[in-house]
């Protein structure tokens, strides 16, 4: 399971690199709006202040989050409808991948998912055709310099996690779906702030391949993450270090 965030660190690179600062805010726009649905206050809704957290995280001005929240608790009359959904497909040398969506237009959505699977090599597939190949997880890492393993393995193990991995300059927890509210607070109350917490699917055997191969798959799962209507792609390769040197340097 481990190359999670080290990844997520490369993408933050390359999204600065590139100028992506508009997609961004759409994504987190459309996260804070979605979470909002469940009420518009950060203090009780524990899925908006992450959201909140995070596109803090990225700069994002306040009033794009105060609108974002509005669209979601219904203040804001005339903005769109959004859904979310998943979607499931095969990348190059039998990987699995599954992809997070939240959308005005589900048919625009698919079409494009669509094509960016087969323009990569890669193709769509039924519902249900590899989600049984992922668990739903919660998941968090921070510097590891905020922590000592050994303290976060048993805050980890007190509050019900599956798994703490080292992964060198950060600590990522795992946990079961349902412990996300317990697991955070315990992170909380130790005064430790996690830079990712969310839901994962978490693959439950990950396949090793060539960083030839490894880099032909992460190509179909950049090409998803820049989709407008993409929140989050997961897939079941275990990225090497050596491929991970690869993409960064790509």
């Amino acid at each position: 399971m481990s190359g999670h965030s080290k990844w997520s660190t490369i993408k933050r690179k390359k999204g600065a690199a590139d100028a992506k600062r508009g997609a961004i805010f759409t994504r987190l726009a459309r996260e804070i709006t979605i979470a909002a649905r469940d009420g518009g206050d950060p203090d009780t809704n524990f899925r908006l202040r992450l959201a909140v957290e995070k596109a803090r995280g990225e700069n994002m001005p306040k009033d794009n989050i105060e609108r974002a929240i509005k669209k979601g608790t219904g203040e804001d009359k005339d903005a769109a409808i959004f859904e979310e959904f998943t979607l499931e497909g095969y990348g190059p040398h039998g990987s699995a991948i599954m992809v997070s969506c939240v959308t005005d237009n589900r048919v625009r959505t698919i079409s494009d998912v669509r094509h960016a699977f087969s323009k990569s090599g890669g193709n769509m597939a039924e519902a249900g055709a590899v989600g049984w190949q992922f668990d739903r997880k919660s998941y968090f890492s921070f510097p590891s310099s905020a922590i000592s393993f050994d303290k976060a393995f048993e805050l980890g193990v007190e509050a019900g996690a599956d798994d703490v991995v080292d992964s060198g300059e950060e600590i990522e927890i795992y946990g079961p779906a349902d412990a996300f509210k317990t697991i955070i607070d315990t992170l909380g109350k130790a005064g430790v702030q996690p830079a990712e917490a969310g839901l994962r699917l978490i693959a439950k055997q990950e396949i090793e391949l060539g960083v030839d191969d490894t880099l032909s798959v992460m190509k179909v799962v950049e090409h998803l993450e820049d989709l407008d209507d993409v929140q989050d792609v997961f897939h079941n390769v275990k990225v090497s270090d050596e491929a991970l040197a690869a993409l960064e340097n790509a």
